[in-house]
């Protein structure tokens, strides 16, 4: 992918851009995203009323926390990195509400 974020912070800030609201129709829930190694950080998405807000930093109740490394979640929103197989080999931790996790990929389309 040509236009791929080339750090996890860029990602984050281009999510409101990919947001696809009718995606989101009875969502109000923070994603966390723990994203560990070089250029990781500590992000909230917050979808709620159909509406998309992406902050830096810790959530103190999140509905949901996806976690981790940094350079998988580039992969993975460069679409190098398939999800499942990334949740199934251990590379991706979710927890919380599993159900938020699945429609995450339909509210931002790679």
């Amino acid at each position: 992918m040509a236009d791929a974020p080339s750090s996890c912070k860029e990602a984050f800030q281009r999510m409101p851009s990919r947001f696809r609201k009718e995606s989101s129709k009875g969502i109000n829930a923070v994603y966390q995203f723990d994203l560990s190694g070089e250029g990781g950080g500590q992000w909230q998405v917050i979808v709620a009323n159909e509406a998309c807000e992406v902050k830096e930093g810790v959530n103190p109740s999140p509905s949901i926390t996806i976690s981790m490394s940094a350079g998988d979640y580039l992969d993975m929103v460069a679409n190098k990195l398939n999800a499942q197989v990334a949740f199934m080999s251990g590379r991706l931790r979710i927890s919380g509400d599993m159900g938020l996790a699945l429609r995450l990929q339909n509210m931002f389309p790679v």
